[in-house]
């Protein structure tokens, strides 16, 4: 079962960078390019800082020659989906800033972001919520390598939501007749796969997911091992209204699919889970591939994707990434409509967390758009 007892270590924030030694043990295997949910699973942290970074992370700002002051972020992100996002936010703030300079730096996964940002290696990033719980808990490859602190949160980008479905020659059609069944959680190493299991594998759902027959193989075999009858059911996932990932929508068009219906145990166990958010989609809003599973409403378990920041990273530059995607939200949609559809500032704080810090940059533009949590604790500067 998962643990999400409430952490003890404190938070320690310092201007040197956090020395961690030993990070290859971490590495894990290819998570794939990020578009298929994998964004967090290969824990790769880039410790030999063999890409030629001096360490400088672009937190402090400078007087240009006009006197203005230079406001920088060095911004990791990983590759594929989260990518795209990335940059679509890049090309808003070249666009609607004159004062911002960003900058996206590859970064091996959500996992390899975290330790990356505990190094000082950049100032900016962008991680996901099931990744900070495991690092304020030391669960996952955390309890392998601690980190001494993670980064603060700034704003939600976009949610990886999902759901399972089964091939509709089964007799499967709630979540307890997964027992016993042939399960494909996406593939080994994907963060959608691992939140995915960390909510089945916590009391009232442990039950069920110790009879299923996790099947483990990449994407690009599953929707042939669905065709031929070696999968029973498989989680279907994507950002709601926009997409889902290329592999779910390749099993759709092979093989006639249908909603497996979560039960209040299921339910119970998601919303439980620190690490994942949960949302009501309407299926008529978000289709796979036009194809009719029987249901009019799913019910998802997110892993949530935010921007987030380094105690060091100036509370100016903060602040306008802030205003930058808030008021030229219209902006990054067009270059990315995964990204997050904001109306108000206050939307933007629908994935912070009581026990995960705010950055102060973003406290104060919150502030000044009565907008602020009260519940939500400010983070420290270093």
């Amino acid at each position: 079962m998962a643990d999400n007892s409430v952490n003890r270590r404190r938070f320690l924030y310092g201007t040197g960078a956090v020395g961690i030694a030993g990070l290859a043990g971490c590495s894990g295997g290819d998570g794939g390019d990020g578009s298929d949910g994998s964004d967090g699973s290969d824990g790769s942290d880039g410790g030999d800082g063999g890409d030629g970074m001096d360490g400088d992370d672009g937190s402090d700002g400078e007087d240009g020659d006009d006197g203005s002051q230079n406001l920088s972020l060095r911004v990791g992100t990983s590759a594929g989906g989260t990518q795209d996002v990335g940059l679509a936010v890049e090309r808003a703030v070249s666009q609607e800033s004159d004062i911002l300079d960003y900058s996206t730096i590859e970064s091996p996964g959500y996992i390899g972001t975290i330790y990356r940002m505990a190094q000082n290696q950049f100032n900016a990033g962008i991680t996901d919520n099931n990744s900070l719980n495991k690092a304020l808990d030391d669960r996952g490859r955390f309890s392998e390598q601690s980190v001494s602190r993670i980064p603060q949160y700034g704003f939600g980008a976009f949610p990886y939501s999902i759901y399972v479905v089964a091939r509709a020659d089964t007799d499967i059609e709630t979540f307890d007749d997964l027992a016993g069944a042939n399960v494909y959680p996406a593939e080994p190493g994907y963060s959608t796969r691992a939140t995915t299991l960390d909510v089945w594998s916590q009391d009232p759902t442990a039950d069920v997911y110790d009879q299923m027959n996790i099947q483990n193989m990449g994407v690009g075999d599953a929707p042939g091992a669905m065709e031929e009858g070696t999968i029973d059911a498989s989680i279907a996932y994507g950002a709601p209204g926009v997409r889902y990932t290329g592999f779910v929508q390749e099993m759709a068009s092979r093989v006639d699919l249908t909603y497996v219906e979560p039960t209040d145990a299921l339910i119970e166990s998601a919303e439980s889970y620190a690490g994942a958010g949960t949302t009501r989609t309407s299926y008529s809003d978000w289709q796979i591939a036009g194809t009719d599973i029987g249901t009019d409403e799913v019910f998802t378990w997110d892993l949530e994707v935010n921007y987030t920041f380094n105690p060091e990273a100036n509370p100016d530059a903060v602040y306008e990434l802030c205003r930058v995607v808030h008021e030229h939200n219209d902006v990054v949609n067009n270059g990315e409509e995964q990204f997050n559809n904001y109306d108000s500032a206050e939307e933007m704080l629908g994935y912070a967390q009581e026990r995960i810090p705010v950055h102060p940059g973003a406290v104060q533009y919150y502030r000044d758009n009565d907008a602020w949590d009260d519940s939500l604790q400010e983070g420290d500067t270093a």
